[in-house]
């Protein structure tokens, strides 16, 4: 496998890799992999190391079934190994399409881009302080209490404007991407650490143009660095565990994914900002939707007739963990709705990614390879869930073979301050039974 395809990088030194960095993305990496990612992404650097033990070149293909915003992706092709990812959250699946496609006049692009700061900030300076843009009430009740202030919002809604309505140059998907990583990161009042919060200090005005700009100019920068190695990746908007109309058989190679953790976090709030900002979600019907599209993972996105359960009704230590979860719950008097929901989430998830590694079978080539990045999780009451070893014995109950349990790192868990670990599980399909 080719590696050494950005040759600017090789005066740059890597971040020494300790367990309290290594899941951070090198500067070397910033290349494409920065244009937006979330802010718990895995490392490029993971990914590196599983491509080249997996063996992988120009002739093979690789699935990333829960690929976020696109890291297994980015790297694929940055080595010139076609891929496809498949992704259910709007906003993920918009970012991964974006940062995979490379094929952008960089020059044009920061012409035009430079030409919207200018027509937007005309509109901006003209504004009345009595005639702020704000969204439509719906859509506003969606955002996390003080995301974002009432004159930034305002800014944010005319350069988005700008770019909608002078869209259809084949730079609109670069500049709303650039949008999102500058509304989050620079424009609101969001912090992470890691849950997604809002400050006590909230900005009455931010930079909008000029850190739109900034990150634009990022993207300009990646692109002029593409070599010819432009591998082919495909993204579908879509449900890992409903794959028979995405793919063909026996034709993945190798699978590198990192799915949700059972962990209690409920993920659209992660996104949310630029969710409701660039559209893609409007009201709280299309978010209820975006949510019974995921993986569940936490009791917010539990639904009456959900039924992945039933994958795992045989498997005795998951009906255990959920039951300790429920006892414990009735134990320490916990009788909301939601707390009434976290062993059934147990019980879904694992149900769910069964449901997923069944799918997946079809469409793998005998003797592919797959890495699975997940998490231990002590979330429910405190009651530990070796996520890795259940993954990996239910992986091995539907014909997989488990190759090993690789440990990635360990992390502090915020409410035991206990560490937990991060694992990738190793799989290979052997082929038909």
């Amino acid at each position: 496998m080719q590696t050494g395809l950005f040759p600017e990088d090789a005066a740059l030194t890597a971040l020494p890799r300790s367990n309290g960095n290594i899941n951070r993305l090198d500067f070397d990496d910033r290349h494409f992999h920065d244009w937006y990612r979330f802010v718990l992404s895995f490392p490029a650097h993971l990914v590196r190391e599983y491509l080249s033990r997996f063996e992988l070149n120009e002739g093979d293909v690789l699935l990333d079934p829960f690929c976020g915003t696109g890291t297994t992706l980015v790297e694929a092709k940055r080595h010139g190994i076609p891929s496809i990812g498949i992704e259910a959250n709007a906003i993920a699946h918009f970012a991964c399409s974006v940062k995979t496609d490379w094929d952008v006049d960089p020059a044009g692009l920061r012409e035009h881009s430079h030409s919207l700061a200018r027509k937007a900030k005309k509109i901006i300076d003209s504004s009345s302080s009595a005639c702020l843009r704000t969204l439509p009430e719906e859509s506003f009740n969606l955002l996390l209490n003080g995301s974002i202030s009432p004159l930034p919002l305002h800014k944010s809604l005319v350069l988005r404007d700008q770019i909608d309505e002078n869209g259809g140059v084949g730079y609109q998907r670069h500049e709303l991407l650039a949008l999102a990583k500058s509304l989050v990161f620079s424009t609101s009042n969001l912090y992470f650490g890691p849950e997604v919060g809002v400050r006590r200090t909230k900005k009455a005005d931010a930079p909008v143009i000029e850190s739109w700009l900034t990150e634009v100019d990022k993207i300009v920068a990646d692109l002029r660095l593409k070599t010819c190695r432009n591998a082919p990746a495909t993204v579908y908007h879509a449900d890992a565990r409903q794959l028979a109309s995405l793919l063909s058989p026996e034709s993945i190679s190798a699978v590198f994914t990192s799915p949700p953790y059972p962990n209690e976090k409920d993920y659209t709030r992660t996104t949310r900002l630029e969710s409701v900002m660039l559209g893609y979600i409007k009201n709280r019907e299309e978010l209820r939707r975006l949510k019974k599209s995921l993986l569940r993972s936490n009791s917010r996105n539990v639904y009456k007739g959900d039924d992945d359960d039933g994958w795992v009704a045989g498997h005795a230590e998951i009906q255990a963990i959920a039951e300790e979860i429920e006892q414990r719950r009735i134990t320490l008097g916990k009788t909301s709705g939601f707390e009434r929901q976290y062993s059934k989430v147990t019980r879904l998830y694992f149900g769910g990614m069964a449901r997923h590694l069944a799918e997946l079978r079809p469409f793998l080539k005998p003797g592919a390879y797959l890495g699975y990045v997940v998490g231990d999780q002590a979330s429910y009451l405190q009651v530990m869930i070796r996520t890795g070893q259940i993954l990996a014995d239910i992986a091995r109950s539907l014909g997989y073979r488990v190759i090993g349990i690789d440990l990635f790192r360990t992390r502090l868990a915020t409410a035991t301050r206990k560490q937990m670990r991060e694992e990738v599980v190793v799989l290979q399909w052997p082929g038909c039974q």
